[in-house]
């Protein structure tokens, strides 16, 4: 095959894996984005856990064990577990589960040991980041899978760019803002695309390699058939036993003895999580966890205890091609503590949100006249998906941070009512988009009142946290939390380009008008 054709077929592959995928993919890369700075986000929106952090190593006895007598209320617990504080995280979050099935989760101060009132909020933690990986489509592991095929997607989509692009260098330095809207786009594309090409790869690829057990499990099933719990045991040397038929209650050994043996084992390095299965049962056991903010790698070395008498019970390190997989997945997650480095990280996903929304408008734009004139609908309808899932998703996140600030702290169910209307302005934004799209005819049309939006509620956010709060940017600063006086920027700054990108859009609008004008 000729190279001109096998460009030309690559290039379809390019087009339509883009066209029909995009709009997932925007969402993925955008709440992986914001979750890059989940921790710092929760402190945002929960502002009761904006404390200072505990000094000293932490003590399970005395800093939380209190706190999960409270959480319990004289329950029989099946297992109890804490993410314990860390550099991002002054607080610690203990999660609880009764006999009965019952689960709690609040958060812990673990300078007083007591419990910190209900946060009324999922958070980044536990909205942003589930959202990246499964879209909060739970049932069936649905939200894997529509994930999973779009970055499988991506990466073909990745490979025949590359292909397509003979001047893929040149493109790099190619950008001309002031050019007509096309031009303009497909520079844009062409400019993020190669910009940050080895993240795409990286990060798309990692993610695949993280839920291989899901996506790729024909090796899993020939080895362990029907026993996935038992591979992952084998391959990640987990642990696991089951509840005692035995009565009476058996005493725990001392945590902090075998968080003290954990240090020892691993040489350098503190605990982040701490799991109590079966507790007060005669096969209780604890699971200490390693933090894994000084290394890429993923591997906690997690080590097994039995709970009545404290000795080790496993602690294996990883094989080789687990270990491989536990550093890739370190590089997907970045968790370590260099905060450039997680900087770039947020950057480079904008730069994907930025590449696969220039494309759809670039493949609509293209199209639009010539579908107007044949009375197809094909290009109104990607730029509508395209206008849902770039402006109404940005719209979207900022109504959910607005409503954090005036939604009542006291209020029953505030953490759902944000969810409710985060969704509902999404869905707003789409059908205003379908309507402005499909009514006025003009492929501009539904852009400048969605970014003079975006622009609303990003320079309103910070203004409100201050007057519930009382963290102005310097003020929060001065208290000890950079994290929300540098958010409270970041939303400025969102606020900034969503003006002028409604200034650019107003004067494009207007230039359209003259040329009509003139034409007729």
């Amino acid at each position: 095959m000729a190279l001109r054709e096998l460009r030309q077929s690559m290039l379809l592959v390019h087009t339509w894996t883009g066209v029909v995928t995009a709009s997932v993919l925007i969402v993925v890369f955008w709440m992986g984005s914001l979750s890059v700075f989940d921790r710092e986000i929760d402190r945002w929106m929960m502002p009761d856990t904006r404390i200072a952090a505990a000094p000293g190593p932490v003590s399970v006895e005395r800093q939380i064990l209190p706190a999960v007598a409270a959480l319990a209320h004289g329950k029989a617990l099946a297992e109890w577990s804490v993410f314990l504080q860390g550099p991002r995280s002054p607080v610690a979050r203990l999660q609880v589960e009764a006999l009965d099935g019952e689960e709690l989760s609040r958060h812990v101060d673990p300078r007083s040991a007591t419990l910190l009132p209900v946060a009324g909020s999922y958070g980044a933690t536990s909205f942003f980041f589930p959202m990246h990986y499964r879209l909060h489509l739970s049932f069936a592991g649905i939200g894997y899978w529509v994930v999973g095929l779009a970055s499988m997607a991506m990466l073909a989509a990745l490979v025949s760019g590359v292909i397509i692009h003979a001047r893929i260098f040149k493109d790099f330095f190619v950008f001309r803002p002031r050019k007509a809207l096309q031009r303009s786009a497909l520079d844009l594309h062409n400019v993020s695309g190669v910009l940050a090409l080895p993240f795409h790869f990286m990060i798309v690829l990692s993610g695949l390699v993280i839920l291989f057990s899901i996506y790729f499990p024909a090796g899993m099933h020939a080895l362990y058939p029907g026993d996935r719990q038992g591979f992952l045991n084998e391959a990640l040397s987990l642990y696991e036993r089951e509840r005692s038929p035995e009565p009476g209650a058996v005493a725990m050994a001392p945590i902090d003895a075998m968080l003290d043996t954990a240090r020892r084992a691993w040489g350098e390095g503190e605990p982040s999580y701490v799991r109590v299965r079966h507790p007060g049962n005669r096969n209780s056991y604890v699971e200490v966890s390693r933090a894994t903010a000084d290394r890429v790698s993923l591997d906690e070395q997690t080590m097994y205890f039995d709970g009545a008498s404290g000795r080790v019970l496993k602690y294996v390190p990883l094989k080789p091609a687990a270990a491989l997989q536990r550093y890739l997945s370190g590089m997907h997650f970045a968790l370590f503590e260099h905060w450039p480095l997680r900087w770039l990280y947020c950057a480079a996903g904008l730069a994907g949100c930025v590449m696969l929304a220039s494309g759809l408008i670039l493949w609509s734009g293209k199209r639009a006249a010539r579908h107007a004139k044949a009375g197809q609908r094909g290009a109104r309808l990607v730029l509508a998906v395209a206008c849902f899932s770039t402006t109404g998703l940005l719209a979207a996140t900022l109504v959910m941070l607005v409503a954090n600030r005036l939604l009542p702290a006291a209020m029953p169910d505030k953490a759902l009512c944000e969810v409710l209307l985060f969704l509902l302005a999404w869905l707003a934004s789409g059908i205003w988009a379908g309507i402005a799209l499909f009514r006025r005819r003009r492929p501009d049309a539904p852009w400048l009142p969605q970014a003079c939006c975006i622009a609303v509620l990003a320079f309103a956010a910070p203004p409100l946290n201050w007057l519930g709060t009382g963290d102005f940017p310097w003020h929060a600063v001065s208290r000890g939390q950079p994290a929300v006086a540098v958010f409270d920027l970041a939303l400025w700054l969102t606020a900034a380009l969503a003006a002028w990108a409604a200034l650019r859009l107003r004067q494009h609008q207007r230039h359209a008008r003259r040329r009509e004008v003139s034409h007729a």
